[in-house]
C-alpha cells in the first residue's frame, strides 16, 4: 500500500522559512505525480504546488510563486516543499498527494502537517 507522511511544519514568525517533507512508502515512488496542497480555517483546500514523475515540471499557485519551491528525491522517496517568505496568510495545515495519472485526481494523501506563521 501507499503512504505519505507529512513533517516540517511549525510556528515561524512572517518572513521566515520552513521547509516541509513528505515521506512516501510503497512501490515505484518514480511513477507517481506529487502534489502540495492546504486548507486554512474556514477555507476549502487549495493547490499549492505539484511536481512531475522525474520531477522536469513544475507548476504553483499564484499565491506561493516565487516564494515556495518543490522538488523530490526519488533515491529517498521523498518529495519537500521549501517556503519562503512566508505570510500569516500561508497559514494552514499542509497536505502531501500522489498520483499516477498525468492530470486529474490525486489518488492517496497525507494527515497534514500545521504550518502557522504569525504577524
Amino acid at each position: 500500500q501507499v503512504q505519505l507522511v507529512e513533517s516540517g511544519g511549525g510556528l515561524v514568525q512572517a518572513g521566515g522559512s520552513l521547509r516541509l517533507s513528505c515521506a512516501f512508502s510503497g512501490r515505484a515512488f518514480s511513477s507517481y505525480g506529487m502534489g502540495w496542497f492546504r486548507q486554512a480555517p474556514g477555507k476549502e483546500r487549495e493547490f499549492v504546488a505539484r511536481i512531475s514523475w522525474s520531477g522536469d515540471i513544475t507548476i504553483y499557485t499564484d499565491a506561493v510563486k516565487g516564494r515556495f519551491t518543490i522538488s523530490r528525491d526519488n533515491a529517498k522517496n521523498t518529495v519537500y516543499l521549501q517556503m519562503n517568505r512566508l505570510r500569516p496568510e500561508d497559514t494552514a495545515v499542509y497536505y502531501c498527494a500522489a498520483r499516477t495519472a498525468l492530470v486529474g485526481k490525486y489518488d492517496y494523501w497525507g494527515q497534514g502537517t500545521q504550518v502557522t506563521v504569525s504577524s
